[in-house]
């Protein structure tokens, strides 16, 4: 124990010694236990910068819970202006740094059932309602600003900026700030509240991939947890946003005037005005609406989720769904600002089409999305019929209520769409796609979290859409369908036999056959299909994303034409107007479910025939095969998958999946019997009487047969094979699993000799008439070898008689069924007190009256033959 004053000369680096002066009358009577308990003790006497050295240091010496309890303390204690120094440390301690290097306290491992003490004392800590978010209303109150650099953004986003043109996203506006030299070095002038969501979101994107060894259950795990709390506390379906937990009255406080940036912006797409009035948390009236000041955290929260967790894919997409206006306006900016501020080495041009971002998210990142979808959805849906009603005619409502509205289409639609295409074309076709398959789902369904919601039906009475949701359906219309046919293209290429990739198949498949969900769909293709109205004073008026659901769809009287409006602006807001529309119930999509629909037959009768195989197998097949007791196909009967892993009932699973899935596709496209019947029957005449697979479907060309790309499809998904057998000499085949490799040699060597020394008299012998030239031929002739021809269609024309004369074969000594055999002869003769010489004269004896009984019955064999 030492006096506060040296403890802290020694804790300061040197140049700070100087700065620190206490009382030393005060400092002979007082001991502290830490340089932190003494600044506690004297906040208004130590510098900011020591109060971060203690914390560090700290950090370093004690204990997690006992560091956790100084930092509530801290927090209490202390003014905003000594707070605002450890703030960026604290949040990149916590959450880890942007280059991924730190991982600070490792919210995506932490779990309540592994470390039950920190995941406490970490929930606690970063609560809503906790010290961590009251210091960042503390610092809120007093209008402090923190730089976050761009170069960390989404890709598309920090691009854009980086070429100077603002993003349409209004979370962007009036905080870049600009250096001379241009693109480089750019920051985003954030308050506490959107600098701690900044880096909370990107914590998710930023961190190394968790390793494969490590089985974390991303739902147990605390940001998982986390990010539930921050959505039901920010997005709540019940009552209104709880105030801030500050000191200050009123929550947020006033914001500087916005920076004039150093170059001159062009927007990526037409300036939305505010959907909550932004310019709230800018204004300097201290007689705010409370609840604005609420909405607006909770826009920001959104906006920040939505930004770091969907803004991910390349910028020739982020570019697709702009509008023509906004493309001609960044084409006139680049024309006039090109020459004057940017050198010829880097024209923004070149940059921009430079640039194609490498972003594969994770499994992890995929279900946090789909949290984020469930709750927006809960959220939208809270909002009461009347509240709906009175907002959808009257501007005198709520800023929550506006929100409610306006959140999915307003801030996520757009980015999910193009997320889960860039999802849909990138991700490996493996089960772990169930993720992203559940994430699409999840959104396609909002009745699913509505309050009034019926009760889960089961398979035969699934869920009934109601026809409140046609609107939400026609808006969303291409979520429903060129995803749907994106999932027709995968699933093509994918296993159906494995019972993972049955599942998904008959997911979708249950999910559009709900009742009424197929005709809504098809009814919003019809709207968009349908040829536009010529009336004067709409020809003019471009196809852009609405601000609000249905704000400028009241001045036209044709509610159809409306509707009909509705559902093109959505699709050439996302696609573009020169977009072009493959609808999901026309001839080309009907192709690929009839193409499933058969596959999916095939897949079924390829799970019974996998099953059979397996039945039929004895439980020690495949050791007596190793033995060489029992016959081994060499060739294989099916490629491999997850069905011989999961036993027989993943066999029932999946023709249970996949007979459900056809029956869904059937009802959705409205399939006829005698189409799925007809499939039934093709798959049938694949078998000859002898139970064998047909060949894979091919192609006959000059060279032979060409396989097709059913065929290979065919072939990889073990629906059909090529029978192969070994043509060539036996002696050369190559060496089996069964086979000692070094014996097989040496005996090859052994009778090849034999062979060259005695091949004259092995012939002599087995052309003789008598029993001994037929015991001879029996043994050093191949009886089949005459039989033989070659498949090969390149070797066919050059196959000649070419036989092979009489020679002795060892190899069968190689293998170690024979050696086994042996062995257990031995053993059992030694039990009858038989010795070695003994058993192998019995051995020998008995294998002479065996070839002599198979001689005769060959050459007899032979007689009858005609």
């Amino acid at each position: 124990m030492t006096t506060f004053g040296a403890v802290a000369e020694w804790r300061l680096p040197p140049l700070r010694r100087a700065t620190l002066w206490i009382p030393q009358w005060f400092a002979k009577k007082a001991i502290f236990n830490s340089p932190l308990e003494a600044a506690m003790a004297f906040p208004h006497l130590q510098q900011p910068s020591f109060l971060l050295a203690s914390l560090k240091a700290d950090s370093i010496n004690k204990p997690f819970a006992q560091q956790c309890q100084d930092l509530v303390k801290v927090i209490e204690d202390f003014p905003a202006k000594e707070l605002h120094t450890i703030f960026p440390w604290l949040v990149e301690s916590i959450f880890g740094s942007l280059d991924g290097v730190l991982v600070g306290w490792n919210l995506r491992c932490l779990q309540g059932r592994v470390n039950p003490v920190e995941y406490s004392i970490v929930m606690e800590f970063l609560d809503p309602g906790g010290p961590m978010m009251k210091l960042v209303y503390k610092l809120q109150a007093e209008d402090y600003k923190f730089d976050f650099p761009v170069s960390y953004l989404p890709g598309p986003v920090k691009a854009s900026i980086q070429e100077c043109i603002l993003p349409d996203s209004p979370l962007y506006h009036n905080k870049v700030q600009f250096t001379p030299a241009g693109g480089l070095g750019l920051n985003l002038a954030l308050n506490p509240f959107e600098y701690y969501i900044f880096f909370f979101a990107l914590s998710l994107i930023t961190q190394k991939p968790l390793p494969v060894s490590l089985h974390v259950r991303t739902s147990d795990c605390a940001y998982f947890i986390l990010v539930d709390r921050y959505l039901s506390w920010f997005l709540p379906t019940e009552g209104s946003v709880p105030p801030p937990l500050s000191s200050s009255p009123g929550g947020t406080s006033p914001s500087p005037p916005p920076r004039t940036p150093a170059i001159p912006f062009a927007s990526y797409g037409l300036h939305h005005t505010s959907l909550l009035k932004r310019h709230i948390s800018h204004q300097t009236s201290v007689n705010a609406d409370p609840a604005s000041h609420e909405i607006w955290r909770s826009e920001t929260l959104l906006q920040v989720f939505v930004e770091m967790w969907l803004h991910h894919y390349s910028l020739e997409m982020y570019q697709k769904m702009q509008s023509p206006h906004a493309k001609l306006e960044v084409l006139h900016y680049r024309l006039s600002v090109s020459s004057a501020l940017y050198s010829p080495a880097q024209p923004s041009l070149q940059a921009l089409h430079a640039y194609q971002e490498s972003f594969t998210p994770t499994e992890e990142h995929v279900l946090v999305v789909r949290l984020l979808l469930k709750h927006l959805h809960a959220f939208a849906n809270s909002l009461k019929p009347e509240q709906a009603s009175l907002s959808a005619h009257s501007h005198a409502t709520s800023p929550l209520e506006e929100f409610k509205r306006a959140a999915v289409p307003r801030f996520v639609q757009q980015k999910l769409y193009l997320f889960l295409q860039h999802c849909f074309g990138h991700w490996p076709l493996d089960a772990s796609f169930r993720a992203v398959l559940e994430m699409w789902l999840s959104y396609l369904q909002p009745w699913r979290y509505a309050p009034d919601k019926q009760a889960p039906g089961s398979d035969s009475q699934p869920w009934c859409v109601l026809e409140k949701w046609a609107p939400f359906v026609q808006e969303n219309l291409l979520m429903y369908t060129k995803l749907f046919v994106g999932f027709l293209n995968r699933a093509l290429r994918t296993d159906l036999v494995s019972p993972k990739h049955a599942l998904m198949v008959f997911r979708v498949a249950k999910v559009f056959a709900q009742p009424n969900l197929a005709e809504m769909i098809q009814k919003g293709e019809q709207l968009f299909l349908e040829p536009e109205l010529v009336i004067p004073h709409r020809q003019h008026r471009l196809f852009t994303a609405p601000t609000f659901t249905g704000s400028f769809l009241s001045p036209w009287p044709p509610a159809v034409t409306d509707a009909s409006f509705k559902v093109k602006s959505h699709v050439y807001s996302l696609e573009g107007q020169d977009c072009k529309y493959t609808p999901m119930f026309g001839p080309e999509a009907r192709t690929l479910v009839l193409r499933l629909a058969q596959l999916i037959t095939q897949a079924k009768h390829t799970a019974k025939s996998i099953s059979d195989q397996c039945a039929e197998s004895p439980a020690g097949h495949s050791f007596l095969s190793w033995l060489g007791f029992s016959s081994m196909d060499t060739n294989g009967s099916y490629t491999a998958n997850d069905l011989d892993e999961m036993g027989q009932d993943s066999v029932r699973k999946t023709d249970e999946y996949l007979e459900k899935a056809l029956e869904y596709l059937r009802q959705i496209f409205r399939l006829s019997e005698a189409q799925l019947r007809q499939f039934t029957l093709a798959l049938g005449t694949t078998q000859d009487e002898n139970g064998k697979k047909q060949l894979p479907d091919c192609i006959v060309g000059e060279d032979g047969l060409i396989l097709t790309p059913l065929g290979r499809y065919q072939i990889i998904n073990g629906l059909r094979r090529f029978e192969i057998e070994y043509q060539g000499d036996p002696e050369l085949q190559p060496i089996r699993s069964y086979e000692i490799a070094s014996l097989v040699r040496t005996l090859f060597r052994l009778s090849s000799a034999i062979n060259h020394r005695f091949a004259g008299q092995m012939a002599a012998l087995c052309s003789r008439d008598d029993f001994l030239g037929s015991f001879c031929r029996y043994h050093l002739t191949e009886p089949g070898l005459a039989s033989r021809h070659l498949l090969s269609p390149v070797g066919r024309r050059q196959v000649a008689g070419h036989t092979r004369g009489p020679r002795l074969s060892l190899r069968f000594l190689g293998s170690y069924r024979t050696l086994v055999s042996l062995l257990l002869a031995f053993f059992v003769a030694s039990l009858f007190c038989v010795g070695p010489l003994p058993c192998t004269l019995l051995l020998t004896l008995g294998y002479v009256l065996y070839a002599s009984a198979m001689t005769l019955l060959t050459e007899r064999g032979k007689l009858h033959q005609p």
